[in-house]
């Protein structure tokens, strides 16, 4: 049983298409990581835009994907570069969605044997 992710949205919007529900693992695991590693680029160099853009990058899949602790962590990522914050209000924020993204990345991979 998936304990950091949830396909139920993704069947839902796919009227079950296996196939469909791998693609959607596949790229998460080959797009979310180096999105993350932006996110922090960006937070590290106050670079807002960068920040901002890759987390708008990944929240659609991490609500599909039903993650709802990061998609809210990605959500205080956008609010936080939209706001222009200070580093560190985002720092725990950003080691808890690294987190997360992690774990998914780890159970996705062994769960639907995905490389």
């Amino acid at each position: 049983m998936a304990l950091h992710y949830n396909l139920s949205k993704v069947y839902e919007t796919s009227s079950n298409d296996a196939v469909f529900a791998q693609k959607i693992l596949e790229l998460f695991v080959q797009e979310v990581p180096s999105e993350i590693k932006k996110i922090k680029e960006g937070i590290k160099e106050k670079d807002y835009k960068k920040a901002y853009t890759s987390a708008s990058k990944i929240r659609p899949t991490l609500d599909l994907l039903g993650m709802d602790l990061a998609f809210e962590e990605v959500n205080q990522v956008m609010d936080w570069a939209n706001s222009q914050g200070k580093k560190k209000d985002i720092v725990e924020v950003y080691k808890l969605l690294k987190e997360h993204i992690d774990s998914s990345t780890k159970e996705i991979k062994k769960n639907h044997k995905i490389k």
